[in-house]
């Protein structure tokens, strides 16, 4: 599909500035040209007006548990560890690879709603979320969650293994994968090193929770003398290479430790918040030069998967907290959410900005909406204002699968009816 979108104020998230009145050109899936109303589209390309709306890049969501979406809601108002052990846990022994495809489906449909175009996700039964990565058309960063306390952890991370086989071999390019122990108090450390020699087997990532609560940094000093990033740090986890999710209880160590080239953080604001975990050191993480991304969690812990509300609660905390308004600026919170998400998933070469050559993940955002109005600042506006349904296109690999609230060849409201019938019937036999 050939694209071309003229008169589009452009965000490109590539270290140049703003463009307004900008024309994108897209084909074969990549951008081939960004320039003004004189650059030429090719022969027989759709014309898309862009007045009125904004370009940026698709944004990326850090981490998830895409098909919790049947759990949204699920033990409101519990601590972390109470939710997971009396609500979460029981109801995911429950699932089976049709109820995970059917949830991973309706969450993959909301983040392309709201101009998600790739995420990370953490949770059981791979295989149906790689079916509903290929059938959607977002991109994926899958792995299969190891809980070193129950039995079947080896093989759980035999499915992990196998699950990089099939990112290897995905017809669309789409799904990748990482490997996930999914935390330290979860995990002992013989399951640590069987999971960081995979991941350096299969040249891939340690996706895992780290230092989400202030009861899981105690139980680990308990255990092992040192905070879970140290912990992460001795048993090698941080020399393979890490997306770590949560960090929110971090000594100014910890904070240097996750500086290093190769570490990621995903920031959960809302999940944090929800979950009365506590509110991440991220102004501190950023000064030190650490990269930064947002996630959204599973819709069980924040109830939505949308990127928006992410970005405007990190805001609102930092500059809370630090009785700083200046602090963590709109600026940083939108390169966060697009290039710098697009880095800590390790996506291809050129995702997360607008620039010739580069993958054409993108979307286009209604700005003249009546709580857009007046503009006076753009970037604010964005940030600040931007809700999911202003999101009127969204653009994956060069192939329109969102556009106003329409998803190409797929019945959306059948995807959302099956998900909330297999809900209902998982929680009823909880």
């Amino acid at each position: 599909m050939s694209l071309c979108i003229r008169g589009v104020h452009l965000f490109p998230m590539d270290g140049s500035p703003d463009r307004p009145d900008a024309t994108i050109v897209i084909d074969e899936g990549r951008v081939t040209a960004v320039g003004g109303e004189e650059t030429v589209a090719p022969p027989g390309a759709r014309v898309v007006a862009g007045k009125g709306l904004v370009s940026l890049p698709g944004l990326v969501n850090c981490h998830n548990h895409v098909a919790m979406t049947l759990l949204r809601g699920y033990g409101a108002d519990l601590p972390l560890q109470r939710w997971l052990q009396e609500r979460i846990w029981p109801a995911e022994a429950c699932l089976d690879d049709d109820d995970v495809r059917a949830g991973a489906m309706l969450g993959c449909l909301e983040m392309l709603r709201g101009g998600i175009t790739a995420f990370a996700d953490m949770y059981d039964h791979t295989d149906a979320i790689a079916d509903a990565v290929e059938w959607s058309g977002i991109r994926g960063v899958l792995s299969r969650g190891v809980v070193g306390l129950r039995p079947n952890w080896p093989a759980a991370l035999a499915e992990g293994e196998a699950l990089c086989r099939r990112a290897r071999q995905s017809p669309s390019g789409r799904v990748t994968a990482m490997i996930a122990p999914h935390a330290e108090y979860t995990c002992p450390g013989a399951v640590w090193q069987e999971a960081i020699a995979l991941a350096r087997r299969e040249g891939v990532p340690i996706h895992t929770h780290v230092s989400e609560t202030l009861a899981e940094n105690e139980g680990c000093r308990m255990r092992h003398g040192v905070s879970p990033v140290r912990f992460l740090e001795e048993v090698g986890a941080l020399d393979a290479g890490c997306l770590l999710a949560h960090c929110v209880h971090l000594d100014a160590v910890d904070v240097r430790t996750l500086a290093r080239p190769r570490i990621a953080v995903s920031h959960n604001p809302v999940s944090n918040a929800k979950l009365g975990s506590g509110i991440a050191p991220v102004v501190q993480l950023r000064e030190a030069g650490a990269l930064l991304g947002i996630g959204s969690d599973g819709a069980a812990s924040t109830d939505f998967l949308g990127l928006w509300e992410e970005l405007r609660l990190a805001a609102w905390m930092q500059k809370a907290v630090r009785r700083d308004a200046a602090a963590l600026p709109c600026g940083a919170l939108l390169r966060m959410a697009t290039a710098d998400g697009a880095r800590a998933l390790r996506l291809p070469e050129g995702c997360g900005t607008i620039s010739a050559g580069a993958p054409a993940d993108l979307i286009l955002v209604e700005a003249e909406g009546l709580h857009q109005t007046p503009r006076t600042d753009p970037v604010a506006g964005l940030v600040y204002g931007t809700r999911d349904d202003d999101v009127v296109l969204t653009i994956v690999a060069g192939r329109i699968v969102m556009e106003r609230g329409e998803f190409p060849g797929i019945d959306h409201q059948r995807v959302a009816a099956d998900a909330a019938q297999r809900s209902r019937r998982l929680l009823e036999a909880v």
